[in-house]
């Protein structure tokens, strides 16, 4: 790698890392807020919150590092144009598949983080998410912890608490069990206590009064006490197995598709496949877009006005292959035999480039010198 080469090359590396950041910083701001009122106003700490965030990031990176790649040329280049670098470059000698050489080297660093992002991270943190999201959803004490709602913990049952002391005392409890068809019961309590057990969590209710309904000659019991122990284990009712989200699975067991991958996560094997593929077409995309800017920001001479056509046209043409390989994905999730169209917008993406690259070879008007 020549002096030129390194140089550009740290150059976009640099704008690239500073890019990534920010926008990394802005999307799991976004993310946070969201998730901090639904698992702080449910009762979790904070370090639960900072423990799903952390999760979260290898996604956000995923979705965010070909943005950043795009951003990181046009900001690199434009910046080195204006800057007139760029002109002494040219004047030296170097052809545009000379500029054209660092920028594809940083195209297939950009494209191996998206690989071992897409590979490898994104599915073990989705993973480690969904079961952290499982274990949370079990958890009836955090279910209990909100105050002047009705909640429902578990199917058949309501729970209104008015207050909740800085003790974790429960004051102004009605619960009310309808799981049984042929039975349902109110408990109203002043005060309660959620305790947990060896077999579990326990709510012990006192000075309180229960209603027992029998649903088929509609008679009422009522029964007061003073203290109460209502048993919690298996209010929730949640499964013991979950179904997973096909983008845990390895990229091997999605390109089988087998019997059981599809059991599973209960989707059928063409969106098993398409979610394979989706992963090499990511990070062939994430390659070819570096590429393509570099292709539109050369097709314009020195201008006081800057580079701002082409950087425009570049942006328009990047939303428009993306837009495409959403169709394509659409499309392959729904048909087996269509998975081979994933790879059609990203190999767009690089035939661009290399075609706008070329054309930059031919010199500002090519046809007209043709005719002459």
């Amino acid at each position: 790698m020549g002096t030129f080469d390194r140089y550009l090359t740290g150059q976009l590396l640099a704008s690239f890392g500073f890019f990534s950041l920010v926008l990394v910083a802005v999307y799991w701001v976004n993310r946070a807020i969201g998730l901090f009122d639904d698992l702080i106003a449910g009762g979790a700490s904070v370090g639960l919150f900072l423990q799903f965030t952390a999760l979260a990031l290898p996604n956000v990176i995923f979705a965010v590092l070909p943005i950043s790649a795009l951003v990181a040329i046009l900001y690199g280049i434009n910046r080195l144009s204006a800057d007139s670098e760029m002109v002494v470059a040219q004047t030296a000698g170097l052809g545009p598949w000379s500029l054209a050489k660092p920028v594809m080297i940083f195209g297939v660093i950009v494209a191996l983080m998206v690989s071992v992002l897409g590979h490898i991270l994104v599915p073990a943190s989705r993973t480690a998410l969904a079961e952290r999201g499982t274990e949370l959803s079990q958890d009836v004490t955090a279910r209990f912890l909100k105050e002047g709602e009705f909640l429902h913990p578990g199917r058949g049952v309501t729970v209104y608490v008015r207050e909740i002391t800085e003790a974790g005392e429960l004051l102004g409890l009605f619960l009310q069990d309808r799981r049984d068809e042929a039975t349902r019961t109110s408990y109203t309590a002043e005060r309660a206590l959620l305790v947990r057990a060896d077999t579990g969590t326990r709510l012990v209710m006192f000075e309180g009064m229960a209603q027992t309904l029998d649903v088929r000659d509609r008679s009422l019991v009522t029964v007061r006490f003073d203290d109460f122990a209502y048993d919690l284990a298996g209010l929730t009712g949640a499964a013991t197995s979950r179904i997973q989200d096909p983008r845990e699975l390895s990229t091997a067991v999605l390109l089988r598709a087998d019997a059981e991958a599809r059991r599973v996560t209960g989707v059928g094997r063409a969106k098993l496949l398409s979610e394979g593929h989706l992963r090499f077409s990511e990070a062939i995309f994430a390659a070819g877009l570096p590429l393509l800017a570099l292709g539109f920001l050369m097709l314009g001479g020195y201008s006081r006005l800057g580079l701002w056509r082409q950087i425009m046209g570049a942006v328009v043409s990047a939303i428009l292959l993306k837009m495409l390989s959403n169709v394509a994905e659409s499309a392959a999730r729904d048909d087996v035999a269509l998975w081979w169209t994933l790879y059609l917008p990203a190999l767009a993406t690089l035939a661009i480039g290399a075609a706008l690259t070329f054309r930059s070879t031919l010199g500002p008007h090519p046809f007209r010198r043709v005719t002459a």
